[in-house]
């Protein structure tokens, strides 16, 4: 077989002969070389490929031809399913290589046998819905062979009774557990072991990188390449790794826990059922005390008023007496073993968090949730600790994305992770978008800050989206424009009305495409990772230029360490963020070369700034 993974991309190769619709393109094909020439001879390469460059055939084709072990990590665990499912599967047979393949998620992501029966036995539902859901589970427990929960279509990933069949590296008892020998996750881990191509995700990834820098061994084997997909979610997600994060559900599952074990093992210390109830009431009182908004602020604006204050500390009172409580009963089983240890480590970190000292070099802030809150420090350098990490992991490594530079120039994203010495190349879309697509940005909108902004961007998105027979998307900066937007558009509309947070994001997608006249309204999580092709999408509106919130902590902290250093905040962080975020809303509209539609901007800032 040529070993040019260019030329088995091209017209004679074996994907065109397989694959129905192939179609060779040069910017793939170089692509391709790129990264062959990155796992063979080391180092590090940052590359963008435009949409419709075929990435991931143009990295799995040399990935499968090097001969070394290889991981290769995506953005999501929908991107991962597909790329394990999907595009492995077709790439292998093209090439009729034998290599050993296998997917690893998180370990939230499978059944966890043991506590499926503990949840069982409790039998603490929360409401009627959670006691049905996990009546399903049980019944798939049975058939399933990998555990993997995202086979159990009919459950939403963020249902309620996942966390009662699913473990997390607090709660976990390891090789203690009685079901150890039959776990899907250690299963699933000793066989990522085994292979050639690893798939995993950003996230796993990085709690990979986590664990092993404190010293608890690791999730992922030893392997002599990295490609890392959707490379441009990499900033915010090490941030969240390398930094600390104490969250509600955390505590109300160690009280959970603590409960269950209690039952089981300690059935006559009824106290420890009394301090695990008082530690939920505590966290319910906090989240109350933070306010009813929703969002993230600074560590100071919350923590400056009595309420909140005496609040953390009643709910660190609460944590510690269940602490001591738990640890006088650990050695009556390893259910109350581990539940003080879990105990022990969220004091420490509440601590740790709490201590102002403690911060330099970092922001601390707050995530309030519409049922919870999260407790952050995270790290305003992530440069330092990935290159420490990535000396861990030696072997060459490969960035990816569609959206990474700026221009030309990919100093913006290199600089954040330390990566000035890497190689970069770019490669434009195939697309013929001067004829594919139209721009529109219609004339005399008032200001974005405007009270009646939103209202006179759906009046002049209606006509457009009118004539395009729905078949829109429109793409907002805020969930208020979109609710806002949806309270106008209700009344107004002739199109079906689809809404992000009505249904988990891939059954919208699939209603939108199966309408075929649908008009969808989504925020960020809408901007990337959507791909419909066709005449389902002919037409995509994006209210605003998406430059981040100031009132984010994590950048107004950056932002304020940027100019104290003698930087430009807004040209050197704000632009270059608002540019790549832009690029990856404009590139739903065209995702094949037959696709066409319009594209409305909507923010008159590109012709008055």
């Amino acid at each position: 077989m040529n070993d040019d993974p260019g030329a088995l991309l091209g017209d004679d190769g074996p994907l065109a002969r397989l694959v129905p619709g192939f179609a060779p393109r040069t910017q793939q094909q170089e692509f391709a070389r790129a990264v062959g020439t990155a796992l063979e001879e080391g180092g590090t390469l940052v590359c963008e490929a435009g949409t419709g460059t075929g990435k991931t055939f143009a990295y799995l084709v040399p990935a499968l031809l090097s001969g070394r072990k290889v991981v290769i990590s995506t953005g999501t665990r929908h991107l991962q399913d597909q790329l394990f499912h999907r595009d492995l599967p077709v790439v292998r047979a093209a090439l009729d290589v034998p290599v050993r393949v296998a997917l690893l998620k998180g370990r939230a992501n499978y059944l966890c046998r043991y506590r499926m029966m503990q949840s069982h036995a409790a039998g603490r539902f929360r409401s009627r819905a959670q006691a049905a859901q996990f009546v399903a589970i049980n019944d798939w427990a049975g058939r399933t062979v990998s555990g993997d929960i995202a086979e159990l279509t009919g459950i939403p990933e963020d249902a309620s009774a996942w966390p009662l069949v699913t473990s997390t590296a607090d709660n976990c008892l390891g090789q203690e557990c009685p079901d150890y020998r039959d776990c899907f996750l250690v299963r699933a881990r000793r066989q990522a072991q085994s292979v050639d191509l690893l798939v995993v995700n950003h996230h796993l990834l990085f709690a990979d990188m986590a664990l092993r820098d404190s010293g608890f061994g690791e999730l992922l084997p030893a392997a002599e390449a990295w490609i890392v997909d959707e490379a441009h979610q990499v900033p915010e997600i090490a941030g969240r790794f390398f930094g600390d994060t104490l969250t509600a559900r955390q505590l109300l599952g160690l009280a959970h826990d603590s409960v269950a074990a209690q039952l089981a093992e300690a059935p006559d210390s009824a106290a420890l059922r009394d301090l695990a109830g008082t530690l939920e009431k505590q966290v319910a009182d906090l989240r109350l005390a933070l306010g009813r908004g929703e969002g993230r602020v600074a560590w100071s604006r919350v923590f400056d008023a009595p309420e909140p204050v005496q609040a953390l500390a009643t709910l660190q009172h609460a944590l510690a007496e269940l602490q001591a409580a738990l640890e006088a009963e650990a050695d009556r089983g390893k259910g109350l073993e581990n539940c003080a240890r879990r105990a022990a480590d969220c004091l420490a970190l509440l601590e740790r968090l709490a201590d102002s000292e403690d911060a330099e070099g970092a922001v601390r802030w707050v995530q309030c949730l519409a049922r919870g809150f999260a407790l952050n420090r995270t790290p305003l350098d992530i440069a330092a600790p990935l290159q420490q990490q990535m000396e861990r992991y030696p072997g060459a490594w490969v960035f990816t994305s569609a959206t990474l530079a700026v221009g030309d120039s990919f100093r913006h994203y290199t600089g954040r992770l330390g990566l000035d010495a890497a190689a970069t190349a770019r490669w434009d879309s195939p697309f013929d978008f001067a004829r594919q697509a139209l721009l529109y940005v219609p004339r005399g909108l008032p200001e974005p800050r405007d009270a009646g902004y939103t209202a006179a961007l759906c009046a002049a998105a209606l006509p457009l989206v009118e004539a395009c027979g729905g078949r829109s998307f429109l793409l907002f900066t805020s969930h208020r424009a979109l609710r806002e937007a949806e309270a106008l558009l209700r009344e107004q509309l002739a199109f079906p009305l689809l809404v992000q947070g009505e249904a988990p994001r891939a059954e919208l997608l699939d209603r939108f495409r199966e309408l075929g006249n649908a008009v969808l309204l989504g925020t960020s999580s809408f901007w990337e990772g959507v791909d419909v092709r066709g005449e389902a999408l002919s037409c995509v509106v994006i209210d605003k230029l998406p430059f981040a919130s100031l009132d984010d902590p994590v950048l107004q902290a950056r932002l304020d360490a940027l100019r104290a250093a003698g930087g430009n905040p807004f040209v050197d962080e704000q632009v270059p963020q608002a540019v790549i975020a832009l690029k990856q809303g404009v590139g739903r509209l065209i995702r094949d070369v037959g696709d066409r539609g319009v594209l409305m901007l909507g923010d008159p800032r590109l012709f008055s700034k």
